[in-house]
C-alpha cells in the first residue's frame, strides 16, 4: 500500500529521503551537448566491455572454472547482465541526464542512497582506470619488444613499490585520452568507433582462423566441472561485462536519449555476448581446455594449429581494447563526478563546461589523479572494489524500477521492463548471488569506502545539496 501523500511528502524533504526530479535537475549548471546517436552509444558500450581480458578471460576461465561449458557461463552472465540493462534502460529513458545510477537513486530512493551509489561508483572508475592504464603500459612494452625487439628500462615503467621510479608509459597513456575527452564528445565518440571496429576485426579473424581446425573431441567432456562449473564460470565472466553502465552516463550527450539509450545498453551486451560465446567456442574447439591456464590463452591455442603469426596481431590488439577501455573509463567518470558536482554534493566548480561543452577542468583533475595513481603506485589488492560496488549500483537500480512503479505509475516510460516484477527481482537475485563470491575482506573494504563516503556527506554534501537548499527555500525541512 503507497504511503499517504502528506507522510511521502514529508519524507522527501528529509535529508535521507529527498529527492529532485532528474529528467529536470534543480540546478542545470553546466551544458553538455547532445552529438551522439545509437551506432555511437552501442559502440561506447561495447568498447568498455570487450577490452583485453577477452584474449585472457576466456581461456582461463575454461581451464580452471567450467571448461568447454564455459560458453554457457558467458550465455548465463550475459542474461544477468540483460536483466540489470533492461532496468537501467527504463530509467534512462525516463530521465535523459548524465549520472546512470547515481541519478536514478536520486530520483527513486533519495539524496544518500544516491550519493553512496556514486561515491562507490566512482571508486569503480577510478581503480579500474589506473588498473587499466598500468595494464596498459605492460602490454605496450611486450608489443614493442615483441614487434621490434626494444626493452623499456623499468626505471620507466614500474612505480617505486615496484622497482621503479615513474610508470611514464602509464602516464602518457593517461595524458593522451584526457587530451581527446576535452574535445567534443563526437570526438571521442568517433576515437571509440574505430578502436572498436579493429578490436571486432581481430576477434572475428581469430573465429576465422580456428573455426576450420574445430575438434569437437576437445568439447568432450562438455560440463568436466558439473553445473556448480558453469556457475563458477559464470562468476567470472560476469565481471567482464563491467562497463555498459557508462552508456548510461552520456544521457544528456544523446541526441534523442529516450529511444537511443536502451538499444546502447541492451545492444552493447547483446554484441559483447556474442562476441564472448563465439571466441570462447573457438577456443575450446581448438585445444584441450585444461591447456588454456596461461596469460595468453588464444595466442597460444591457435600457435598449436599453425597461426602462429596471429599471435603478435592479438598483442596489438590488446593494447587497442585497453585503450578504448580506459577511454570510456574516463568519460564515465567524469560525466558522474559532473552530475554529483551540479547537484552539490561535490564541489560545484567541477561542474562548469567550457565552449564546446565538456567539462574540461574537470577532465584534467580526475586524469591527473588516475596519472599519479598509475604513476606510483601498483593495483591489486582493491581490484574486487570494482566489482562490489558495480554490483552494489546494479542492485539499487533494479529496486528503483520497482519503486517508481509503484510511486508514480503514470509517469511516461518511453520503455518498459518487461513482466515486472520478475525481470528486476532476477537482476537482483542474479547480483546478490555473485556477491556471495567475494571474500569476507572485501566486504570489509567496500564498508569501509562507504563510510568515508557517508562522512563527506555529512561534512559536505548535505548542507551544500542544491536539493536541500531549495527545499529549504520554499519552507521544508533540509
Amino acid at each position: 500500500m503507497a504511503a499517504p501523500p502528506e507522510i511521502g511528502s514529508a519524507l522527501r524533504r528529509t535529508t535521507l529521503f529527498r529527492r529532485q526530479d532528474a529528467a529536470a535537475p534543480a540546478d542545470p549548471g553546466g551544458t553538455l551537448v547532445r552529438s551522439l546517436g545509437r551506432v555511437d552509444l552501442i559502440a561506447m558500450g561495447v568498447g568498455a566491455i570487450v577490452g583485453a581480458g577477452i584474449f585472457v578471460t576466456t581461456g582461463v576461465a575454461a581451464a580452471t572454472k567450467a571448461g568447454p561449458a564455459i560458453v554457457l557461463s558467458f550465455v548465463l552472465a550475459g542474461a544477468i547482465c540483460v536483466l540489470v540493462a533492461l532496468c537501467y534502460s527504463e530509467l534512462a529513458s525516463m530521465t535523459p541526464v548524465s549520472g546512470s545510477a547515481y541519478t536514478y537513486t536520486y530520483a527513486t530512493m533519495g539524496e544518500v542512497p544516491a550519493f553512496l551509489v556514486g561515491w562507490n561508483l566512482l571508486l569503480e572508475y577510478a581503480v579500474a582506470a589506473a588498473a587499466v592504464a598500468i595494464g596498459w603500459s605492460g602490454l605496450f612494452g611486450a608489443a614493442l619488444n615483441s614487434l621490434f625487439g626494444v626493452t623499456l628500462p623499468v626505471a620507466i615503467t614500474a612505480g617505486p613499490g615496484s622497482g621503479g621510479i615513474v610508470n611514464l608509459p602509464a602516464v602518457l597513456i593517461v595524458a593522451a585520452l584526457v587530451a581527446v575527452l576535452v574535445f567534443e564528445v563526437k570526438v571521442a565518440a568517433a576515437v571509440v568507433k574505430i578502436l572498436v571496429a579493429v578490436t571486432i576485426g581481430v576477434l572475428v579473424l581469430v573465429v576465422a582462423v580456428g573455426a576450420p581446425h574445430l575438434d569437437a573431441g576437445n568439447w568432450t567432456p562438455f560440463t568436466p566441472f558439473g553445473v556448480n562449473g558453469i556457475a563458477a564460470g559464470a562468476a567470472l565472466a560476469f565481471f567482464a561485462y563491467l562497463g555498459f553502465d557508462i552508456v548510461a552516463t552520456s544521457a544528456e550527450e544523446t541526441r534523442n536519449p529516450r529511444r537511443d539509450l536502451p538499444w546502447g545498453i541492451i545492444g552493447s551486451v547483446v554484441v559483447a555476448t556474442v562476441l564472448y560465446v563465439a571466441v570462447s567456442a573457438v577456443l575450446t574447439g581448438v585445444a584441450p581446455y585444461s591447456t588454456l591456464n596461461n596469460a595468453a590463452p588464444v595466442a597460444t591455442a591457435l600457435a598449436a594449429i599453425g597461426a602462429g603469426w596471429i599471435g603478435k596481431v592479438i598483442l596489438v590488439a590488446s593494447v587497442i581494447a585497453l585503450t578504448k577501455g580506459l577511454l570510456m573509463l574516463f568519460y564515465g567518470q567524469t560525466r558522474l563526478v559532473f552530475a554529483m558536482s551540479r547537484d552539490g554534493l561535490v564541489p560545484k566548480s567541477l561542474s562548469r563546461t567550457g565552449s564546446r561543452g565538456v567539462p574540461v577542468r574537470l577532465s584534467l583533475i580526475l586524469g591527473a589523479a588516475v596519472a599519479v595513481v598509475a604513476g606510483l603506485l601498483p593495483i591489486d589488492t582493491v581490484a574486487e572494489l570494482v566489482n562490489i560496488g558495480a554490483l552494489f549500483a546494479f542492485v539499487v537500480v533494479a529496486l528503483g524500477v520497482m519503486l517508481l512503479r509503484r510511486t508514480d505509475p503514470d509517469r511516461p516510460r518511453p520503455f518498459r521492463v518487461p513482466l515486472m516484477p520478475l525481470v528486476p527481482i532476477a537482476a537482483i537475485a542474479g547480483c546478490v548471488w555473485l556477491a556471495t563470491t567475494f571474500e569476507a575482506l572485501t566486504w570489509l573494504r567496500f564498508l569501509i569506502w562507504s563510510a568515508a563516503g557517508a562522512a563527506l556527506y555529512l561534512t559536505y554534501g548535505r548542507t551544500r545539496s542544491v536539493a536541500g537548499r531549495d527545499i529549504a527555500a520554499t519552507g521544508g525541512t533540509a
